[in-house]
């Protein structure tokens, strides 16, 4: 797809996702045999619902159609949400992983595997989990350190400590009771 098509997609469709509360996150056009795949991949803090994405791809489908955006060749328009190995490039997308373990190649050399415990405009904090028995350590990390990083898929993720539950809970019905 030429920059100038990309530019013209995205400049064409971006109204149409921030109007649903979503991120605009890729534009992609593909050749498949005779036809063209036009992927339109969004975003957001909640994720996105199934029912958005069947919602946005009717817009979108109808707004391709009253235009020429994609000319007069066939094509096949798919709009999804960011799979779970997605890299993360920008900020927001470091945040919508908070609490997720991470491998993060590091600009300097070398990777790191890490929880993400917060995020900021220049960086995050994660905590490295202890070898042999040891503690897990905090680490700061700014976003410049980092060349690329995904979220570790993770199928027997320890649910938070219940002494942690227990506090969230707690300072939640401490709020609670100070506003009433």
């Amino acid at each position: 797809m030429s920059t100038t098509q990309s530019e013209r997609l995205r400049g064409l469709l971006e109204p149409l996702v921030s109007a649903r509360d979503l991120d605009l996150e890729e534009v992609e056009v593909t050749p498949a045999g005779k036809r063209r795949v036009l992927r339109i991949v969004v975003d957001s803090d909640d994720g996105v619902q199934l029912d958005a994405c069947a919602e946005l791809s009717r817009a979108v489908s109808q707004t391709l159609d009253d235009t020429d955006a994609m000319g007069q060749h066939p094509y096949v328009l798919e709009v999804t949400s960011p799979g779970a190995d997605r890299p993360l490039t920008e900020p927001r997308h470091y945040r919508r992983a908070a609490g997720r373990l991470i491998k993060a190649r590091l600009a300097e050399g070398g990777e790191l595997v890490a929880r993400i415990t917060a995020v900021d405009d220049e960086g995050l904090d994660v905590e490295v989990p202890g070898v042999k028995g040891r503690r897990p350590t905090a680490r700061r990390l700014a976003f410049k350190e980092i060349s690329k990083a995904r979220v570790e898929i993770e199928f027997n993720r320890k649910p938070a400590e219940p002494a942690e539950a227990a506090e969230k809970a707690a300072g939640a019905s401490d709020e609670s009771k100070e506003e009433a």
